[in-house]
């Protein structure tokens, strides 16, 4: 197992070792000069990890654990993995070929459990089909729609002995990872493009997944065509670039939600028309022409129904459609985004970025974060309000800066999935945004931290509540704050027990210091922000409402 996962080009792996995987932990002692095993302090951070180290870096993210409530403890991050498309390689002990099935301590059907919430899985039976096993786990995982794959390792398969012979997988007769767009297909976009007068494009993950930034400027460019970003894909182009008109969804922003309803051509690439971008889809979109971009043919049409589907690697669909689109302009068209632009920077960005007087705001403390990193920082986030205000206020200049849990929505991912974010790109800084509830979810991974020395910038953003779901109570349930209020510790000598720098800031004049400070510091750092508490995030696409009628205040 540890020769075939080096053959993978494996060089961190995530764990925690337990009774049904001891022979393999016992086998990772002899290559820890290659292999630099991660202990985390609960299964479910080392599958965050690796998603962390997976995003950041563009490689399969690999974690081991044992079998029963090991393997049961990673099925959070293994589903998060499959609907935010990151490749992952799951290896779980399990009990001895010849005990499955008799309710054996600490058996579990792993393979019954995760082939809903994988690409593929497999139980490893005997010691012959570990190197076959790995190399079709490695290319499942990364080839195509990435996505996670479970290796379920039998105790007898992991004490045999076989003459180990290498093997690699670069084809499965039954698999089609990238499939081919149909024949005129990129003609008949171009010429949709071209005969647009208000093309709008939603830019979504897989174009940074495919590499595909620089095509997907070209393309936008030579087109003058507006985008939008889903969370996901907020580092596919830079926050700044002239035609980057904000963040889709829920809580994207005015301009871009609005004009998808005014637009006469709406362009999705590598991404999925996900229901907090669509909002109501009986009125989504309904006066445009649609072409969709995307790897994963299961996408097209499951959700909104497009004119045109172009199947394939965007980087190479959206390289080979550049020279069949012409220049063109479109000044009115962009220009029309304007208004909405300044009406939302009146209403909500100006008073959440510079107020003058009373508690914390969250949007500040973001922005203040990534300027003063340059905007060169990759962005964690937990999930919540942090998470929003974060997405929201961060600033992006380069591609692979965005790790946050978008489909499944997990609290606790924000501390573990940071981890393997400084393993992943070793020469970023990595600034973790977490509310004091998800903080919790996952706090006993500040011993990783400690051991590691990961130097995790963690921003924590302490307004007493479980901010998201208080929102929504002010919002839709008359204020009934039931059991949203938080007790919470003293993070500060949680913090110093770890041996981790920290600060606290109440009032707004000692900020940018204790930013500096964070930033300054070797390794990691905790800075606890007591933030308002009853900051809510705007603008809102109410549930149920459609992607135009955004709400910009509260009553």
């Amino acid at each position: 197992m540890m020769r075939s996962l080096e053959l993978q080009g494996v060089d961190v792996l995530f764990g925690y070792p337990g009774g049904a995987i001891m022979p393999t932990y016992d086998a990772l002692y002899d290559h820890k000069s290659t292999l630099n095993h991660i202990l985390v302090r609960h299964e479910q951070a080392a599958v965050h990890a690796a998603q962390g180290y997976a995003r950041v870096s563009g490689k399969v993210g690999c974690c081991i654990v044992t079998s029963g409530p090991g393997a049961m403890n990673t099925i959070t991050g293994v589903a998060d993995a499959m609907v935010d498309s990151t490749p992952l390689v799951v290896i779980c002990g399990q009990v001895g070929a010849a005990m499955l099935g008799t309710d054996a301590f600490q058996e579990v059907d792993v393979v019954g459990v995760t082939q809903p919430i994988t690409k593929w899985n497999y139980q490893i039976r005997r010691a012959e089909d570990i190197p076959w096993a790995v190399a079709r786990a490695f290319y499942i995982a990364s080839s195509g729609r990435p996505g996670p794959v479970v290796l379920d390792f039998t105790k007898n398969a992991q004490t045999a002995m076989i003459d180990y012979q290498p093997q690699t997988v670069d084809f499965i007769r039954s698999y089609n990872p990238c499939p081919q767009p149909a024949e005129g297909a990129l003609e008949k976009a171009a010429k949709m493009i071209n005969e647009s007068v208000k093309p709008f494009m939603l830019v979504g993950q897989g174009v940074e997944l495919a590499g595909a930034s620089n095509e997907l400027l070209a393309l936008c460019e030579k087109a003058q065509i507006p985008f939008g970003t889903t969370f996901l894909g907020l580092s596919a182009a830079p926050t700044e670039h002239p035609l980057n008109m904000g963040k889709l969804g829920m809580h994207g922003n005015l301009a871009p939600n609005v004009m998808t309803n005014q637009c006469d051509l709406l362009i999705a690439v590598g991404m999925r028309f996900d229901d907090r971008v669509t909002g109501n889809l009986k009125n989504y979109a309904k006066q445009a022409k649609i072409i969709h971009f995307d790897i994963d043919p299961s996408e097209i049409n499951k959700n909104v129904k497009v004119n045109l589907a172009v199947l394939g690697d965007c980087k190479q669909t959206l390289a080979a459609l550049i020279d069949h689109v012409d220049e063109a302009t479109h000044k009115s068209w962009i220009e029309g985004f304007k208004p909405y632009d300044e009406k939302e920077y009146n209403k909500v960005i100006n008073p959440a970025l510079n107020p003058t007087e009373g508690p914390l705001l969250m949007g500040e403390v973001v922005r203040k974060v990534s300027e003063a990193a340059n905007n060169e920082a990759i962005l964690v986030t937990d999930v919540g309000q942090n998470q929003m205000f974060g997405c929201r206020y961060f600033k992006f200049t380069k591609s692979r800066s965005v790790v946050t849990s978008g489909g499944c929505g997990t609290m606790g991912f924000g501390i573990p999935a940071a981890i393997g974010a400084t393993f992943g790109a070793p020469d970023r800084t990595v600034c973790m945004f977490c509310g004091d509830g998800g903080f919790q979810m996952t706090i006993q991974e500040l011993g990783t931290i400690m051991e590691q020395q990961a130097p995790v910038k963690m921003i924590l953003l302490n307004n007493n509540f479980l901010g998201n779901v208080r929102q929504w109570q002010y919002m839709f349930f008359n204020k009934r704050y039931s059991f949203t209020p938080m007790a919470n510790p003293d993070f500060e000598k949680i913090a110093e027990g770890y041996g981790i720098p920290c600060r606290t800031v109440v009032e707004r004049k000692d900020l940018d210091a204790a930013i500096r400070e964070m930033l300054d510091t070797d390794g990691p750092f905790l800075l606890q922000c007591a933030v308002m508490e009853e900051d809510n995030v705007l603008p809102m696409t109410p549930p149920g409402g459609n992607v135009d009628e955004m709400l910009l205040e509260v009553k």
